[in-house]
């Protein structure tokens, strides 16, 4: 056996190693040339079905452009205008000014209300609704940062959802299914709108716990920001006409930019545009977008020399966003590499899954109450109490110890905490009021509730 040979064995042997373990899956299409994929792992545990050509994958965020480019082409039809107040179709949303283009662009400063539900009182397994979401986004009354600048929304991508409706009369997967997925031959790609609802050839999605797996999806499906399940080989033809678009573009564009600018996003250098992530720089120009959905990962790179990087994954500990630049990474070195030795490296340089927004689980002390709190933008309400010298805030029955940061700054897993004036340790003073900011989700004033 020569060494071209022992390499394939390997890598063969190290893939099928993955048998028992959920999947991933690494496809490369290139301008004019045939596509290639790799995979490995299973789609389902329970029945040992293994990821193959025809697996579907929640693809989470990467869903948003197109999103996007049914609003650009909604505007196109003369059906809305990227400039229109979102407002003026929805008028139970509340923050002036916020335009359509907004939205697409993150730069609308819409709270993300996935991020409120744990202070809402939702728990983790709870079942939740589009609708849900959409209430608390009506009860939002000002932009959660300045105009301009960005913070990604989730909840902004369900209200260009609903935008859409109201300019087609139909749902999202009606206009998508007419404009988008039939003409491209996409037969597998669906916006699921309802948990009870099948999607052949769908993959489970799963996280290593103490001694075997447990499932990670969620009675929830929003469309607009994600919940679009499709295979490798149908992203693959949305990226193609993609760039079909990009290259047809005028002065060498990014894809959409004749409708909408690309503006700086919360990773710099990056900049963002319809729906997608943008690397402009000189010799590395490439639009991209990641997903992370209910255990699923998922990541597209388009180049402007028409290169397609997809990976799509159902395991919680393979992050398929670090898969695909690996993967980059390499094919601009070596365009011929063989797809399986480099998802089989991959793979084997799996990252460890995100730790979950929780409350704290330590034995049960003394707490001295200082008062409940409530945000009109967020229904129910907080509390905070004292215990040992430590501040910690209460929110659905369970409890986050909060670590002082500054003066009169707290923080816990996900958020912080800001209060008005210091309060010294040991100190039975109740706050009026205080500020907590979560990543997507800053600025919610709470204030004391009168008993």
């Amino acid at each position: 056996m020569n060494s071209s040979d022992t390499s394939v064995a390997a890598t063969e042997a190290a893939l099928a190693d993955r048998l028992g373990e959920p999947g991933v899956i690494l496809r490369v299409g290139r301008a004019g040339r045939s596509t290639a994929q790799a995979h490995t792992g299973l789609a389902s545990l329970e029945l040992a079905a293994p990821v193959g050509e025809n697996t579907a994958f929640n693809i989470g965020s990467v869903a948003k452009q197109v999103t996007a480019y049914l609003c650009i082409r909604a505007a196109r039809d003369r059906l809305l205008t990227l400039d229109q107040p979102i407002g003026d179709i929805l008028p139970r949303f509340r923050i002036p000014n916020v335009t359509i283009g907004d939205l697409v662009q993150h730069q609308g400063g819409v709270r993300d209300a996935e991020s409120l539900l744990s202070l809402a009182g939702f728990r983790e397994l709870d079942h939740y609704t589009a609708d849900d979401l959409l209430q608390l986004a009506y009860r939002q009354r000002r932009r959660a940062v300045e105009p301009g600048r960005f913070l990604y929304s989730n909840t902004g991508y369900l209200l260009l959802a609903e935008a859409l409706k109201h300019a087609y009369g139909v749902g999202l997967q009606e206009i998508a299914d007419r404009h988008v997925f039939t003409p491209l031959g996409m037969t597998s790609a669906r916006f699921k709108t309802d948990p009870r609802e099948v999607i052949p050839g769908a993959a489970a999605s799963y996280q290593a716990v103490a001694g075997g797996w447990q499932h990670q999806q969620r009675p929830v499906t929003l469309p607009g920001p994600g919940s679009l399940w499709c295979t490798a080989a149908d992203l693959d033809r949305w990226l193609a006409h993609l760039w079909y678009e990009w290259r047809h573009s005028v002065d060498d564009a990014l894809p959409f930019e004749q409708h909408l600018s690309y503006q700086p996003s919360d990773h710099a250098p990056f900049t963002y545009g319809a729906g997608l992530y943008a690397d402009p720089r000189p010799g590395r120009t490439v639009v991209f977008h990641y997903g992370h959905e209910q255990g699923f990962s998922s990541a597209v790179h388009l180049t402007s020399s028409g290169l397609r990087v997809i990976c799509l994954s159902n395991g919680g500990g393979i992050a398929a966003d670090h898969i695909a630049t690996a993967a980059l990474t390499h094919l601009n070195r070596d365009p011929d590499i063989d797809l399986r030795q480099l998802l089989s490296r991959a793979v084997q340089r799996r990252t460890a899954s995100k730790t979950p927004f929780v409350g704290t689980t330590e034995p049960e002390a003394p707490h001295a109450p200082l008062g409940t709190y409530a945000c009109d933008e967020v229904p129910g309400t907080v509390r905070l109490s004292r215990s040992a010298g430590s501040l910690y805030l209460w929110r659905r029955g369970t409890r986050d110890r909060l670590t002082c940061t500054g003066s009169s700054d707290y923080a816990a897993d996900g958020y912080t905490l800001t209060l008005p004036t210091t309060l010294v340790d040991g100190s039975e003073q109740t706050p009026d009021s205080f500020v907590v900011d979560l990543k997507r989700a800053p600025g919610l004033q709470y204030r004391r509730r009168s008993v």
